[in-house]
């Protein structure tokens, strides 16, 4: 890779740029040591945070030294909200989600060899800095008028819930820390979401002001945009987070593999480590083939075993295939099975029903003597075994871990009963 700066626009990661030629030259000249930040205000990253860290780690794998922040300090505040202001949370609670999310950063950067990546966290220069100190010397260089006028602030200037003195003031804490990271390691660019630009560019701003003689840098990467016009990394059951208690593994991948067809290309650039060959590939059979979901897969695989590991990966790619009947249901573990099951319709029962009855109450058929002509067609299955009587009704061993029954209709309708007990 000669040229980080083309690569990043071919995949679409360059929305704003402090200057884009001198960048260029810094990294020509390189290497650059540079940083992002990322707030512990809730105890998980998702999958908008994921676009920066790939983005730092293409930035490193050009000959780049990464610093990833963690804000112990900035995440008792909380960057200003479009439309409310931030519940703050206890600092004993933010800085367990430190931990959290430095431990979700950190396979994904490479901490060896001569450009080898720092985790930081803001709170090692703020928390022994006075009120009186903050005011002087970093205070004094921010102008009330230009704060007003950033984005974020405007907007909420302008909403009925105005904004607070502690959320006004977030972007002078993210200046200082880009302020220290220069002094600290030579740190000359900033990386950040296109809607952070008014925080990225208070730090080039005050370096300049408090360092007349420094070149520093600011990079920000564009919103990304569903074509359905739904918000990216939000699905019907909420937030895709990185944390596989938070969003399973299943259901992180399933996120990919039902990427509409007009977003695929532009996720594979944004996300995927493949060459320009390969996801130039992959995107030729999306457009000859859309069925084969071809760049959806490749994506659902790469994504899924780099945040959560090739053996993740092996059973949701199992769970899909047993699901429809290419697999054995009893070998799924009972948390793989569970999270998999929660993507099709569900119902919970106390105890076990004739199948023509579950098909009907969960809505595979439209109603019982439609789930008996199912049946007579030879088109009911439970857990992949075809029913052949209109009057069969599950035993109690054949509940997948003691609770779940696989319904389908056919080759692709699927549903699930489970069973509670009570």
């Amino acid at each position: 890779m000669t040229d980080i700066v083309d690569e990043l626009k071919w995949r679409g990661l360059i929305a704003l740029s402090t200057d884009e030629d001198a960048l260029r030259k810094a990294f020509a000249d390189g290497p650059v040591t540079f940083y992002c930040g990322f707030d512990p205000t809730a105890p998980s990253l998702h999958l908008g945070n994921l676009v920066q860290i790939l983005t730092m780690r293409r930035i490193q794998q050009a000959g780049n030294r990464p610093l990833g922040l963690v804000g112990g300090a900035t995440g008792l505040i909380g960057d200003p909200k479009p439309n409310s202001e931030r519940t703050l949370n206890a600092p004993e609670v933010v800085a367990q989600w430190v931990e959290r999310l430095r431990a979700q950063i950190a396979p994904l950067l490479d901490f060896e060899g001569p450009n080898a990546a720092v985790m930081v966290d803001n709170l090692d220069w703020t928390q022994g800095l006075s009120a009186i100190e903050f005011l002087r010397d970093i205070g004094k260089h921010f102008r009330v008028n230009k704060m007003i006028a950033k984005e974020a602030v405007s907007r909420r200037l302008n909403s009925d819930a105005g904004i607070s003195y502690t959320e006004f003031s977030y972007q002078i804490l993210q200046g200082m820390d880009y302020l220290e990271l220069y002094r600290r390691y030579g740190c000359t660019l900033q990386t950040g979401g296109s809607d952070q630009w008014g925080n990225l560019t208070s730090g080039t701003e005050l370096i300049h002001k408090v360092e007349p003689d420094a070149v520093v840098h600011a990079l920000g990467t564009p919103l990304i945009t569903k074509a359905d016009g739904t918000k990216f990394g939000k699905t019907e059951s909420g937030t895709v987070w990185l944390d596989p208690e938070m969003t399973p593994p299943y259901a992180f991948y399933q996120f990919w593999l039902n990427a509409d067809d007009r977003d695929a290309s532009k996720f594979l650039r944004i996300f995927s480590f493949r060459s320009r060959e390969e996801i130039e590939e992959l995107e030729r059979q999306t457009e000859e083939r859309p069925q084969a979901r071809a760049a959806q897969r490749a994506l659902a695989e790469e994504l899924t075993t780099l945040v959560h590991g090739a053996g993740q990966t092996a059973a949701v790619t199992a769970a899909s295939k047993a699901l429809f009947g290419q697999g054995e249901l009893a070998e799924l573990d009972e948390r793989t099975l569970a999270a998999s099951l929660s993507e099709v319709p569900h119902i919970q029962v106390s105890e076990l029903g004739l199948v023509v009855d579950l098909l009907a109450e969960v809505g595979l058929v439209a109603s019982k003597s439609a789930a008996r002509r199912t049946v007579k067609e030879g088109g009911a299955y439970v857990n992949n075994v075809k029913v052949t009587a209109e009057d069969a009704v599950p035993a109690a061993e054949d509940l997948l871990h003691g609770r779940w029954l696989v319904l389908r209709r056919g080759k692709k309708n699927l549903a699930a009963v489970e069973v509670t007990g009570a």
